[in-house]
């Protein structure tokens, strides 16, 4: 069980096997990923950084992002989610966005949408 202070959850990292990778597909959206992180998987796949940025990336907002793919009825996926598999193709060096999720920001007053796409979020429970 996974906690972060400042959050009024916590994480059950083990829900992610049975999950669907909710996490990784949804609504279009960014993720986000700097120059180190671009140069690990980049590295992990075994090609160029410039290779990496043609092929997976886009410059949005005067950063880069990680391309998606559309997924049918289900939305947006990141590029590097296995649909069969339901994983992520590089875990390992996956950006800091996908490592922290679901400890974001955004979800710290509210985890009501949160609590829809990831059955790994325990509330704590009010006294």
């Amino acid at each position: 069980m996974k906690r972060v202070e400042g959050f009024n959850y916590s994480f059950n990292s083990n829900a992610c096997t049975a999950c669907g990778g909710k996490c990784c597909i949804g609504e279009s959206g960014y993720i986000w990923v700097n120059m180190p992180e671009i140069e690990a998987i980049a590295n992990y796949l075994n090609i160029t950084t410039q290779e990496f940025a043609k092929e997976y990336l886009i410059r949005a907002k005067n950063r880069y992002s990680l391309k998606e793919i559309k997924v049918k009825e289900l939305g947006y996926a990141c590029i590097f989610f296995d649909i069969d598999k339901k994983m992520c193709k590089i875990y390992d060096v996956r950006p800091k966005q996908c490592k922290t999720f679901p400890f974001w920001g955004v979800y710290k007053d509210d985890q009501s949408e949160l609590i829809k796409e990831c059955p790994g979020v325990i509330l704590d429970e009010k006294i």
